[in-house]
């Protein structure tokens, strides 16, 4: 049986009574995280930038930026799962980097060793293929921090393809009281297929992201969304 495991993983559990209503008010409720994601970003692709050339001379990811980079995509998930890039929950994100108990967990392990010389090439050439299929998704960016083409960094939550299918949900809700599980695992492996890409992108894993569409709440290879998330 061939291994479906990558080094990060996305899950995400749906909840079973969702407001009808409560969908269309969170872009007003998330605005106190975008903004702190605003400026963790910056924070994000400055500790990423670090650990470009920490990689490039050393082979390896200072464990202390590679911690807070999972915590900013960490959070960034919480706030895009809770609102518009999934709509599964109406339980409102912590303010916190670290690891708690949410619906919405990450998981990217530690990479001990990376390649000096692949460094320089898979987060853009490397990762084009995958990075056209994450902008029909997205709209052209990924939902947690990355770059402008002016080379600011910026904070994206919805768009594209995810966003369009999770309108489509929080209409469905709206009048019917009830989220098509369906619509809901499609989704789930969009987000999926975002993340592997920019735990790639962000040089977190050498791990070349697979062309497979995991759609579920559950990662295959994942823990058990009640057991604690690694990195």
């Amino acid at each position: 049986m061939p291994d479906t495991r990558y080094p990060a993983r996305l899950n995400g559990e749906l909840e079973a009574d969702l407001s009808r209503w409560l969908w269309l008010a969170k872009w007003l409720l998330i605005i106190p995280h975008v903004i702190v994601l605003a400026f963790l970003a910056i924070g994000f692709f400055f500790a990423t930038v670090i650990a470009f050339f920490a990689i490039l001379f050393t082979g390896r990811y200072p464990r202390v930026l590679f911690d807070f980079n999972v915590g900013v995509m960490r959070w960034s998930w919480r706030v895009a799962f809770y609102s518009y890039n999934a709509l599964g929950t109406d339980q409102y994100p912590p303010f916190t980097l670290d690891d708690v108990d949410y619906p919405a967990r990450i998981e990217i392990d530690y990479p001990e060793q990376l390649s000096r010389g692949l460094v320089l090439v898979k987060w853009w050439l490397l990762a084009i293929p995958h990075l056209l299929i994450v902008g029909i998704f997205t709209s052209g960016v990924i939902w947690s921090s990355t770059v402008a083409e002016n080379g600011d960094p910026y904070l994206q939550i919805g768009g594209g393809l995810i966003g369009l299918l999770v309108l489509i949900a929080g209409v469905i809700l709206l009048f019917t009281g009830s989220y098509p599980r369906g619509l809901y695992d499609f989704i789930m492996g969009m987000n999926r297929w975002v993340l592997r890409t920019m735990a790639y992108v962000a040089l977190m894993t050498d791990d070349y992201p697979p062309f497979r569409f995991d759609s579920g709440g559950t990662d295959p290879g994942s823990s058990s969304p009640e057991s604690p998330a690694a990195g």
